[in-house]
């Protein structure tokens, strides 16, 4: 394995910020048990999906371990974390806004930038002003000894550099280690990382080049997490991967058999899962699903386009007639199921024509709701050979159109349950607002104002009419269980 560190300091600065790490490397050997985290104050930032919000909370519950505290409004912070995403251009600019925001609003903190786009871009990230340390993939497990050290080299450097600007990081080929995550941040639901990287390479994806292979944990491990989370009270998993059904890889097993050992942890009511590729998804977990004790009738299949042409442009693993066929056995064996479905558009090869395939198609299942997201060039990717370009005119207009087909979608499934009892997990509510909690399939419920549900309460509700902003379903009355 090739690890790359540079401190990418003038030269001048670069011969004292070397003789200080030696330095202090020996005093980090030997220094007292007083944490040099103490007391320290942090601020956060999180761009992309789940996975990436999962870690930062499992960090954040380390740092807040041993002494730094998140920080409050209008507070200045003494550790800044950026956990980054790469997933679309304009991904890439909010990451750069979000550095420039915290090196701006906290000056003289010691920021940490680390996820996707830190894999992608650490030298030129470490070139930024403010920026201290650019972490790759491999180093996310050891983030805790990379900021400790650093800090503290930081500290006696103090007046002789601005920042650190180093950036620490392995070839894509040589990310391996998979480093757990379960936590719920300000949340009520859990977010349990069981796997990590992709080994897909769509032709539009960047995401293998950033997180590296499939991985993932053990069983028993992931199971001892979810035993933690039920001792901590908590009633809700999220499972969350990159690529969640290609489960085992690492370890010889399965992603069924990882929801049968899951389903057994006494204390875990609910278990979703993140999302899980229409060709890992099989008949014997949909039917597990179905009948298991915990796990709730929700699904979140990733569709990307309604038409063939455009998936094998794409180089994804199954084709319209098996994503329908899923679709079709889910709401067999489960009719009440939510099931959420992404889709890009204007991937390049996507003419009017193809388009107009994907949406009959989409229009045609029997789904919930559409996740809509227009398609980026990404460097490095195979999508930048092919010829047909969409104009972001068209991907507007697209997106548009599928998102009020969406729209329709998820209240046609919501009003199927008006006047109808379903069990909710509520969640705890700014000040001033009413509570809102989601029904085991997904609906989202808004407390009567009488009401005195607590957060993290799992209650048997009665569904009324819309709220006006047609978001949630009121809830009408409270039967008794």
């Amino acid at each position: 394995m090739q690890l790359s560190a540079k401190c990418l300091l003038p030269k001048g600065q670069k011969c004292i910020y070397m003789y200080g790490f030696f330095l202090l490397t020996l005093h980090l050997k030997y220094k007292t048990d007083m944490s040099l985290l103490q007391n320290k104050k942090a601020a956060y930032q999180t761009l992309g999906c789940k996975l990436n919000f999962a870690e930062t909370s499992s960090l954040r519950d380390l740092l807040e371990s041993n002494g730094v505290r998140t920080i409050e409004k209008g507070e200045k912070a003494d550790i800044c974390i950026v956990n980054t995403c790469s997933v679309t251009d304009v991904a890439d600019h909010k990451c750069r806004q979000a550095i420039h925001r915290f090196t701006r609003e906290h000056p003289g903190a010691f920021v940490v930038v680390m996820g996707c786009y830190a894999q992608l871009k650490a030298d030129e990230i470490a070139t930024f002003p403010g920026v201290d340390l650019v972490l790759g993939m491999e180093q996310k497990g050891d983030v805790m000894r990379y900021i400790e050290e650093r800090l503290l080299q930081k500290q006696a450097l103090s007046g002789e550099v601005d920042a650190c600007h180093e950036a620490v990081s392995v070839p894509t080929k040589d990310i391996r280690t998979f480093v757990p995550s379960c936590s719920r941040g300000d949340r009520t639901r859990y977010f349990l990382k069981v796997q990590d990287g992709c080994n897909y390479y769509c032709t539009y994806c960047t995401i293998p080049i950033a997180r590296g292979r499939s991985r993932n944990g053990s069983i028993a491990s992931l199971v001892k997490q979810a035993e933690q989370v039920a001792q901590e009270g908590g009633k809700e998993i999220v499972i969350t991967g990159v690529n969640t059904g290609d489960f085992g890889r690492s370890t010889g097993e399965n992603f069924l058999q990882l929801i049968q050992a899951l389903d057994k942890v006494e204390g875990i009511e609910r278990y979703r899962i993140s999302s899980i590729e229409p060709n890992l998804l099989t008949d014997e977990i949909i039917d597990f699903c179905a009948h298991s004790r915990a796990f709730m009738p929700h699904f979140h299949i990733p569709l990307q386009c309604g038409s063939d042409a455009v998936l094998k442009l794409m180089h994804r693993h199954y084709d319209t007639a098996l994503f329908a066929q899923k679709i079709s056995n889910i709401k067999h064996i489960m009719p009440d199921a939510f099931i959420g479905v992404d889709v890009i558009v204007g991937m390049r090869g996507e003419t009017d024509e193809l388009f107009e395939e994907s949406y009959r198609f989409i229009q045609g299942l029997n789904i919930s709701q559409l996740h809509v997201f227009s398609y980026s060039e990404r460097p490095g990717t195979k999508a930048l050979e092919i010829p047909y370009v969409v104009s972001p005119q068209t991907k507007h207009e697209r997106s548009q159109r599928l998102l009020d087909l969406s729209e329709q979608k998820r209240r046609a499934f919501y009003a199927q349950f008006m006047g109808k009892e379903r069990k909710v997990l509520w969640e705890h509510a700014r000040d001033g607002e009413l509570m809102h909690g989601f029904t085991d399939n997904y609906i989202r419920v808004q407390q009567m104002p009488n009401s005195t549900h607590h957060d993290n309460s799992l209650t048997m509700v009665k569904l009324g009419e819309f709220t006006s902003d047609f978001e949630a379903l009121k809830e009408t009355e409270t039967p008794i269980n």
